[in-house]
């Protein structure tokens, strides 16, 4: 979207009224004073938070006001102003809106800064769409806005505007590959949408190892996933060099199951539907690599991601063998639907050994238990640092991309014993996220590492808010926010 500043209203197709919960008005209501006050007396808007109604004024420069109730302006929030804007971008698509004004608002304990936050990411994050499969264009439905005019807002904050607008583009990079064909976003789709990146910035440098490096490797955990697929597996590094003189460096490891049958322990057809999602946390890494190197945001990252397809057939790995990983660990598998923890492993281990991490975040699509404990709202993680968790904790609040930490309770690694190898792969239904956090963590040593996992929250039953498609791109946001305390605190 395109936007601009200034002190007067806009002719414009929709003009956004904001009014606190009792029909308050947030803004100066003296121009708009005649329309909206006969409504207001009415008691038809209550300024109930996303609540919004169409006014229709005669000799009016713009074609709309439309009123949007923020809720009580005593429990203002971000997130709040977010899913409010998200309702009022929601309602300007469905007349076809293209040019919108936005007033400036008073947030009662929000700064300026806050205000215009909560604003301008409730109408980015909504204004995404993915159609690329329908016959039929959405116009007749709605269609994207174009522009939004910033009336009374303090020009000082536009490099915040820009900094949430090549966020929000990141998230939209991140939902197209999470909404797009399985069968077209295979493992070799993500390698060439990796190398595309270093056409953005020559600081970014992709390497993609094919299966024959992985074989030479002795990567035997990726291996055996990918048997029974008819695509071949592929290791893919990307480096961005934000701060070259810094010995900080953060990797980034995003799960990238590009399709999961399950395997030989093959899930029902409820189970499958949704598995072209089971990428989600490469794409959200790729997602976020693109927003940091756009921001010159001056942290050293690579991402890694092991990808693959989780299939069945003849050459499909086997319940009860032993496979050994590129640590040399050996494991039994009992559960050829615990895939996920095995690519990352040989991944983790992969970084550990030679790109020299200071500190190591997984993100991945891994257990159903997950979305059993917490729902779609809300990510289980855990980590091994206290420091390191706080400030994803931190990173989350201010997102809203919600997090919640499990203990890494190691008692249960019990559950992961085997009599003919190192360790099996799954320890059961029970505490299943932290368990497979307890997994993965074997293979990461002692440096600061946490384990994200986003089964519930990379991909929603429904669409809601600001996540207009059931793809949601989380992670991109809370990435680039902790990235952003880490150049803070260098």
């Amino acid at each position: 979207m395109k936007y601009a500043f200034s002190l007067k209203e806009k002719n414009a197709d929709v003009c956004v009224l904001p009014f606190w919960e009792g029909a308050l008005p947030a803004f100066d209501l003296s121009n708009f004073a005649s329309f909206v006050r006969p409504l207001v007396d009415s008691g038809d808007f209550k300024g109930k938070s996303g609540e919004t109604i169409f006014l229709y004024p005669e000799g009016f420069a713009s074609k709309r006001l439309l009123l949007l109730g923020l809720g009580k302006k005593n429990s203002v929030t971000v997130e709040s102003l977010r899913r409010s804007y998200a309702a009022a971008l929601r309602a300007c698509q469905s007349v076809h809106a293209k040019l919108v004004n936005l007033f400036s608002l008073d947030g009662g304990s929000l700064s300026k800064q806050e205000v215009l936050q909560g604003i301008w990411e409730g109408f980015l994050l909504s204004n995404y769409v993915f159609n690329s499969f329908k016959k039929e264009t959405l116009e007749s439905t709605f269609s994207l806005i174009d522009e939004v005019h910033f009336i009374g807002f303090d020009e000082s904050l536009e490099p915040a505007l820009k900094t949430a607008q090549i966020v929000a583009e990141s998230v939209y990079f991140t939902r197209d590959l999470v909404n797009g064909n399985a069968d077209e976003v295979i493992p070799q789709k993500l390698a060439e949408t990796a190398k595309s990146l270093m056409k953005l910035s020559p600081r970014i440098q992709t390497v993609v190892h094919d299966k024959a490096w992985l074989e030479k490797q002795k990567m035997g955990l990726i291996l055996a996933v990918n048997r029974a697929s008819s695509v071949d597996p592929y290791l893919i590094e990307v480096s961005y060099q934000g701060n070259p003189n810094s010995k900080e460096h953060i990797v980034l490891v995003g799960k990238g199951v590009t399709y999961d049958t399950g395997g030989l322990s093959l899930k029902t057809t409820d189970g499958m539907l949704t598995m072209k999602c089971d990428m989600a946390g490469a794409a959200a890494v790729l997602g976020a690599i693109r927003a940091a190197s756009l921001l010159n945001l001056k942290v050293n990252i690579t991402g890694v991601i092991p990808s693959v397809e989780n299939c069945i057939g003849p050459l499909s790995y086997k319940l009860g063998d032993v496979y050994t990983s590129y640590s040399g660990r050996t494991v039994e598998i009992n559960n050829t639907d615990a895939e996920g923890r095995l690519i990352l492993a040989d991944a983790l281990s992969y970084a550990v050994k030679h790109l020299n991490p200071t500190m190591m975040i997984d993100l991945a699509t891994l257990t159903g238990s997950v979305v059993m404990s917490l729902g779609e709202h809300i990510a289980g993680f855990c980590a091994n640092q206290d420091a390191l968790a706080d400030r994803l904790m931190e990173a989350s609040k201010r997102t809203s991309e919600l997090l919640w930490r499990f203990p890494l309770h190691t008692e249960y690694k019990e559950a992961f014993k085997s009599d003919i190898a190192d360790m099996t792969n799954s320890g059961g239904r029970e505490a299943g996220c932290i368990k497979g956090a307890l997994f993965l963590e074997d293979f990461v040593g002692q440096l600061p590492w946490a384990h994200v996992d986003i089964a519930g929250t990379a991909y929603w039953s429904k669409p809601k808010y600001y996540y207009p498609t059931r793809a949601t791109g989380y992670g991109v946001r809370l990435l680039i926010d902790l990235l952003k305390q880490l150049v803070i605190h260098e």
